[in-house]
C-alpha cells in the first residue's frame, strides 16, 4: 500500500512540474503530505519572482510555515520530482523534515544522495529518510523536454 501512495502522491507532484513548465520554469514541483493528506503544493518559481531561492522544496517550506505556524516539517513527507540541490537539501535537514520521495536524481548537482549526501551527513544533527527513483521516467522527461525547448530557442 505504502508504494502505491508513492505513486499517488508523485503523481500530484508531476501536476505541480506541469504547471511550472507552463509557466516557463524548470519542471520540479513538490506536494508535502501529513498523516496521508496533502498540507502543502509548490513548484519553481525562480523565474516568476526573479529569485534564485525560489526552488519547489523551499517554497513549501515557506508556504508550510505560513498556512501552520510551524518552523519544522515534523512528521511530513516530502514529493518531489527532483533530487533536492544543495540549497534546498540544507532548508529540509534544518526543517528537519523525517521524509523526501523523489522522483528522478540529479547527477551534477543532487544533494540527497547521488552527487553529494546532505541529508544524513555525519556532521549534521538531523537525518532525512530518502526514497528515490518513484516515476522516475516521467520526471526525467519533463526535465528533458524543457531542456530541448529551452536549446532549441537559443539557436
Amino acid at each position: 500500500m505504502e508504494m502505491q501512495n508513492h505513486y499517488h502522491f508523485m503523481n500530484l507532484a508531476i501536476n505541480q512540474a506541469e504547471i511550472a513548465l507552463q509557466s516557463g520554469e524548470i519542471p520540479v514541483g513538490a506536494v508535502l503530505v501529513r498523516d496521508g493528506i496533502i498540507v502543502c503544493r509548490a513548484h519553481n518559481t525562480t523565474e516568476t519572482h526573479n529569485n534564485v531561492t525560489h526552488h519547489a522544496e523551499i517554497n513549501i517550506i515557506n508556504e508550510f510555515s505560513k498556512l501552520f505556524g510551524e518552523k519544522y516539517l515534523s512528521e511530513t513527507t516530502l514529493y518531489v520530482t527532483l533530487e533536492p540541490c544543495p540549497m534546498c537539501a540544507s532548508a529540509l535537514v534544518w526543517s528537519k523534515i523525517p521524509r523526501i520521495v523523489f522522483g528522478a536524481m540529479d547527477a551534477h548537482r543532487g544533494a540527497c544522495g547521488s552527487r553529494f549526501h546532505l541529508h544524513d551527513h555525519v556532521s549534521l544533527n538531523h537525518k532525512i529518510e530518502i526514497i528515490s527513483g518513484i516515476r522516475e521516467q516521467e520526471c526525467e522527461d519533463l526535465l528533458k523536454s524543457f531542456f530541448n525547448e529551452k536549446r532549441k530557442g537559443e539557436r
